[in-house]
């Protein structure tokens, strides 16, 4: 069973290639999950695969791409869904 944790990304987060960068970076840490907009502005995001990999994401989406601003990053644990790539929901 995979390590799987669910971050909730709050700032000026949509319209700025954050799902796509989100995806890019998850890709090549080998993670799996997804990263979806969701309707009061924030972005979700899965992150499913080895502790150390995680760690490295959850450390990138604290400033994620450069038009981003990231104001805060909550962090919890997930259940493991089974996904098997990551995707842009």
């Amino acid at each position: 069973m995979k390590n799987c944790e669910r971050f909730t990304i709050k700032g000026h987060v949509q319209g700025v290639g954050f799902r796509y960068h989100t995806y890019l970076e998850a890709r090549k840490l080998d993670l799996v999950g997804y990263a979806k907009n969701l309707t009061d502005g924030s972005v979700e995001v899965i992150a499913c695969g080895e502790k150390e990999p995680i760690e490295t994401l959850a450390t990138w989406l604290k400033s994620g791409p450069s038009h981003a601003i990231v104001i805060s990053v909550a962090r919890e644990q997930a259940k493991d869904e089974g996904h098997v790539d990551f995707d842009i929901l």
